[in-house]
């Protein structure tokens, strides 16, 4: 299910155009290749699109789309690097909760891609990456070129961050294997999946009649019910908890799910804390919420939470890590719940998985089934409370810009317009913008690459077509400068939103690095910015959107300057356009306590 469909407030934006129209298509021709029946199968399994950087080693599957579907479910979308295909399936499952498919070119196409595959791994968002691979028999290769795109084992290349690869040998095979696939990628916890398509399998001729698979009958599997006898000592636990915490992590979209996570809360009267990394899942304005969220816990949150004698962890990413900083010296004094089915990914290849936390009661289920279950345990909340949120407060005026100004100038401009955050950049201080709803802010990168942002930002903006939300990126300018391409995609195919690359000119991460290093070391930390600063010259961000189409503005340097750019890039983006702002902030994280 689509969870985002729901959503209706708001002005409605205008919906993806489908500039490459095929001709000549008829729609009663039967499937006479094999790559047909691939294509009808990835129509049924529901996949409106099909994020490509086009390669030779799926010609068939690519000339089946276009020709025997006429290019519709799955629509393709053109991108101009492989990393934005996957980055834009990963945004979009970021939004809708659902995956798309992507394809990439035999070897090379997969080797460019594998960052954000890397990320979407870490993120535990699914999607389908179709590869392919010339003949793998050696005596139909093309001189050369099949012979350099061909591998024994592909699928080794990201076997360590997918759920799960394959390489089927017959159309049959290809058969099976999406849609064993599909049902791995979109059970928890869900990820990646990669399916390596022969080209002599995709080329060959197929004799149609074979009726298409149920697919009601290859659904995920469903979370497992939580123990009864664990979830009435977790009951008892909580309960009688003198100061409870519940550590709000990866959550769905859906705004059910929501209202139980806060239902929750008021039934054990928990303090909450939640991660910018990984999306909104509580409201920030409640009274509930003990301190802005952030990319680390801040020092107000340590503080309250070092209070508690019972936590509960709903797939808090890192739990070892939160509880070594709030009780640094050990052991943990805390009665600690953990539900999850993260464990099931931890294969050891990276570390994703983090510390191993000490846990007194663990339910190997997801957290929207352990809530579910346990609020039937719960009495009614004995409070409702009243959630109303802050709007950001006007910066005091300066000569630098910063977050701050970024945030109070997208407040007014948004004018009330629900907005939908895709993406922050790693200084963005979780108390200038509350969160009341799933999509008000949908998280980072999953695996720190950067480069990822743009991309991202394409593919939810894709997911909220017609959901009435202001899609907006706020991205670094490292990051923005990385994937800037990705942009092309959302003009060509009219995938209205906003980016707004907060641009100081620096990998300004790496200067605290290094200045860290600097004083551990008794040296100059006034050179932290050598081998750092993106200047001499500052690339035009500006410019590089207007080369692909977009209303680009900026550089933009102070805030009636931004007031202005920002009400019309709001109002490009109401009008179904693409806009970028490039704006100069000050150097590091100033005005966003960060």
């Amino acid at each position: 299910m689509n969870l985002i469909n729901n959503v209706t407030e708001g002005q409605p934006l205008t919906s993806a155009s489908q500039p490459e129209q095929p001709t000549g298509i008829d729609a009663a021709a039967p499937q006479a290749w094999g790559s047909d029946r691939i294509a009808a199968l990835l129509s049924q399994l529901d996949m409106p699109y099909l994020c490509l950087n086009p390669g030779s080693s799926f010609r068939g599957l690519h000339d089946s789309v276009v020709n025997y579907l006429g290019n519709t479910s799955p629509q393709m979308l053109v991108c101009l690097h492989e990393e934005h295909a996957v980055a834009i399936a990963h945004g979009y499952a970021k939004a809708a909760g659902k995956p798309l498919a992507v394809a990439l070119h035999a070897n090379v196409g997969l080797m460019h891609a594998t960052m954000s595959i890397f990320n979407a791994w870490c993120d535990r968002l699914p999607m389908l990456v179709l590869g392919a691979t010339g003949p793998v028999d050696a005596a139909k290769r093309r001189p050369f070129i099949d012979w350099i795109h061909t591998m024994r084992d592909q699928g080794a290349l990201v076997r360590s961050y997918t759920k799960w690869d394959d390489q089927p040998a017959s159309v049959e095979a290809t058969e099976e294997a999406l849609l064993r696939a599909m049902q791995i990628a979109r059970t928890e916890p869900q990820g990646p999946v990669y399916i390596n398509l022969d080209a002599e399998v995709q080329e060959a001729p197929y004799a149609a009649g074979r009726p298409m698979p149920d697919l009601a009958r290859y659904r995920p599997v469903p979370a497992p019910a939580p123990d009864p006898t664990m979830l009435e000592e977790a009951a008892r636990l909580l309960t009688g908890a003198r100061r409870p915490a519940i550590l709000m992590g990866r959550a769905t979209r859906d705004p059910a799910d929501w209202d139980r996570r806060v239902r929750l809360a008021e039934s054990l009267g928990a303090m909450v804390i939640t991660d910018l990394k990984v999306g909104a899942a509580f409201p920030t304005a409640h009274p509930l919420h003990c301190a802005a969220p952030g990319m680390s816990l801040s020092k107000a949150a340590i503080a309250r939470l070092a209070e508690a004698d019972v936590v509960l962890s709903l797939d808090w990413v890192d739990l070892a890590g939160f509880i070594s900083t709030v009780w640094p010296d050990g052991p943990c004094p805390a009665k600690i719940v953990l539900a999850s089915v993260d464990h099931h990914v931890h294969n050891g290849f990276s570390f994703d998985h983090m510390a191993l936390p000490p846990v007194d009661l663990h339910f190997a289920t997801t957290p929207e089934a352990f809530t579910a279950a346990l609020l039937e345990r719960l009495p009614a909340p004995a409070r409702h409370y009243t959630v109303t949120p802050r709007r950001p407060a006007a910066p005091a005026r300066g000569d630098v810009l910063s977050l701050a100004h970024i945030a109070y100038a997208l407040d007014q401009a948004a004018e009330g317009r629900p907005v939908c955050l895709s993406r922050l950049p790693l200084g963005w201080d979780g108390a200038l913008m509350d969160f009341n709803h799933p999509l008000d802010q949908l998280g980072h990168s999953g695996g720190g690459g950067v480069g990822s942002g743009p991309g991202m930002a394409v593919g939810s903006a894709l997911a909220l077509l017609g959901s009435g939300r202001l899609p907006v990126a706020v991205l670094g300018d490292g990051d923005t400068l990385m994937g800037v391409t990705a942009i092309w995609t959302a003009v060509h195919y009219t995938i209205p939103m906003l980016v707004i690359s907060a641009n100081n000119r620096s990998y300004f991460n790496d200067e605290l690095h290094q200045e860290r290093v600097a004083r551990r070391r008794s040296r100059p930390v006034e050179n932290r910015w050598i081998g750092q600063r993106i200047a001499d010259p500052e690339p035009d961000i500006a410019k590089m959107a207007e080369a692909q189409g977009a209303l680009g503005l900026g550089p933009i340097r102070d805030p009636d300057a931004l007031r202005v750019a920002m009400k019309a890039a709001v109002e490009a983006v109401l009008a179904g356009k693409v806009a970028v702002l490039d704006v100069h902030i000050g150097p590091g994280y100033a005005g966003s306590g960060g």
